[in-house]
């Protein structure tokens, strides 16, 4: 509705537009003598919830005549003026406020944290109880339809706040930090707040590592508190549902719109709420990387820095993530420059000294995880890390070979190496194959060349702290190409019954028989299964060796087998257990975002 369209209806409606007391200006004026009648009315008339449009515009252009009498004196009336429900009013109010906003902020910027505030809190769909004979009976979302709609406004309010206000990045983050809602909330407040918050930063660049950074904290929050086995079993469980209901009934249920098929949602709720959000992160990541559908290599690069900082700082800390560290794995997917940046500043972070050996050896795991699972990494990538690797690995053989002390399995003391040994094991157990390809003998060339015999003899003995499953699989790889024969080692520790000095309270601690080594593999398979679909064509899954050698190599007892991946099973893995060592069935077709989406880059269009 234009301006004009706007006062011709206000033309029309003068019976709604009684009110009590004087202008505004005048009860300001009379406020200051001390009569404060007018004054608390005009606040009881700003709060009434039956307030009609024509009202609003009366009083908010009222407002802009006298906006520099509106010191911090007046803070509850201002107040009041911005919990006015503009929002969803006609476009002539909406236009009058945002009006009146720029007025505010411009003459009184001591108010612009409180209208930050304010449009901060449209964010999420508001909550409407309706309640019978004092009970309530409905708590639902309150127009859902005009969500789109709202939205934009908030944006525009936004954009038109900074504009006047250039410095308005620096108040924002505090606001959007503590208006962000909690994890317990509903995944649809989640999926919208955060779906705003990406909107944000388009218009705003200069927050978008701090609001990245935000999100990223929150969604490690939820995957943290779901864990695999608990994901898993929620999604065998409802399938065994759907498999008895299958009997009884046979009909198709129609899906509402915007909403993902039902075999997409996840049975576990926290789980479906990492799943919808991870979606949205990763649309926007590629709306973000594109234009017009071509990579943009500059803003893919800004991107990528910003995410890294975030890796740094959270996610490389957090231990048994699952899922919220694939966003770098898609983002690095776009460009093979990025996936080697990223394995390039792994490498720095476990090779630096200085880093707490906790983060050198969750490096190194990420390091040997994406090497192993990432489809896009070529075979001469994977080679030059694990050159780099054994190189380091025997690098420190030698300093420990040359040292007067005695060497034993300190964990403490060793980590880094342990886990170095790991990664470069894991990783040869899936590229093997790839590096073997081609050409045998210069393959197997190569694998000798690694000399990973004095690797798995050392006397700090890799073998007896690597993962129990780890530690199978290659040995059986190695004997398979006679590059190294591991068994009589694992044998030898099984027997000897070798100790493993582990310090974690102050005090040494000795214990046997256990794997020490607090890693994991970061890039498991992926158990979410609307953002799964992203992931799946990327994704390097476990195949089973068809050669029966590997697959009834000896075994090993040694760990617990809840450790064991099922590719390192030592024997044909059993049928419930591969559900969570590959990644699920994914259906061919990519299923639409749902109604919020990812913000788009180049234009503020609704969701």
């Amino acid at each position: 509705m234009e301006v004009d369209g706007g006062l011709d209806f206000l033309n029309t409606t003068r019976v709604k537009t009684v009110r009590f007391g004087g202008s505004v200006s005048e009860t300001l004026a009379k406020h200051r003598q001390g009569d404060s009648r007018d004054y608390e009315l005009l606040k009881h008339q700003l709060a009434d919830p039956g307030i009609k449009d024509a009202q609003i515009i009366t009083w908010l252009q009222e407002f802009r005549t006298c906006v520099t009498q509106l010191t911090k004196d007046h803070e509850q009336l201002i107040y009041t003026v911005l919990r006015l429900p503009w929002v969803g009013r006609s476009q002539a109010v909406v236009e009058e406020y945002m009006a009146f906003l720029s007025n505010l902020v411009s003459a009184q910027t001591v108010y612009l944290c409180a209208c930050l505030r304010m449009v901060v809190s449209h964010f999420t769909p508001k909550r409407v109880t309706i309640s019978e004979g004092g009970v309530d009976i409905s708590d639902s979302d309150d127009e859902v339809d005009n969500l789109p709609r709202s939205f934009d406004r908030c944006h525009q309010a936004l954009q038109l706040i900074t504009r006047y206000v250039p410095s308005t990045s620096r108040f924002l983050m505090p606001v959007l930090q503590q208006n962000f809602p909690f994890v317990q909330k509903s995944c649809r407040t989640l999926e919208c707040y955060v779906h705003n918050l990406l909107r944000v930063t388009v218009h705003i660049p200069a927050v978008r590592r701090e609001v990245l950074e935000l999100i990223v904290e929150k969604m490690l929050k939820l995957d943290v508190s779901a864990s695999r086995s608990d994901i898993e079993e929620a999604e065998e469980k409802q399938q065994a549902e759907e498999r008895s209901e299958e009997g009884l009934f046979d009909m198709d249920e129609d899906v509402p719109a915007g909403q993902p098929p039902r075999t997409l949602v996840m049975a576990h709720p926290v789980a479906q709420k990492l799943d919808t959000l991870m979606a949205m992160m990763m649309a926007y990541i590629k709306d973000a990387c594109h234009i017009d559908g071509v990579l943009h290599v500059e803003r893919t690069k800004d991107l990528y820095r910003d995410l890294l900082k975030v890796f740094d700082k959270l996610i490389l800390p957090t231990h048994n993530s699952s899922h919220v560290q694939f966003l770098l794995f898609y983002l690095c997917s776009l460009r093979l420059a990025l996936a080697e940046a990223f394995l390039d500043h792994l490498w720095k972070v476990f090779q630096n000294p200085s880093q707490p050996a906790v983060l050198r050896q969750a490096a190194a795991g990420y390091l040997g995880s994406f090497l192993a699972r990432a489809k896009f990494i070529p075979v001469l990538s994977v080679r030059a890390c694990l050159d780099l690797l054994l190189s380091w690995i025997h690098r420190y053989i030698d300093s420990q070979d040359g040292s007067s002390r005695q060497t034993c399995c300190d964990i403490n003391l060793h980590g880094p190496f342990y886990g170095a040994c790991q990664t470069v094991f894991y990783t040869l157990i899936f590229r093997h194959g790839a590096i073997l390809a081609g050409n045998l003998k210069t393959g197997l060339d190569y694998l000798q060349s690694l000399n990973l015999e004095r690797v798995v003899m050392c006397q700090l003995n890799p073998l007896k702290v690597c993962l129990p499953a780890v530690t199978r699989m290659f040995a059986a790889i190695t004997r398979k190409y006679q590059v190294v024969f591991c068994y009589t080692i694992i044998e030898r520790n099984n027997r000897l019954v070798l100790p493993v000095v582990r310090s974690t309270t102050g005090g040494d601690c000795v214990t046997a028989n256990v794997n020490p080594l607090d890693s994991f593999f970061p890039y498991d398979p992926y158990l979410l299964n609307r953002s799964g679909q992203l992931i799946e064509p990327l994704y390097q899954a476990w195949e089973e060796p068809a050669d029966a050698d590997l697959l009834t190599s000896k075994p090993v007892q040694q760990g617990s087998r809840e450790e064991d991946d099922d590719f390192l099973s030592g024997e044909p893995p059993p049928a419930e257990g591969i559900v969570g060592m590959t990644p699920g069935s994914y259906d061919s077709a990519l299923c639409s975002p749902s109604s919020v989406g990812s913000p788009s880059i180049t234009s503020q269009r609704p969701f």
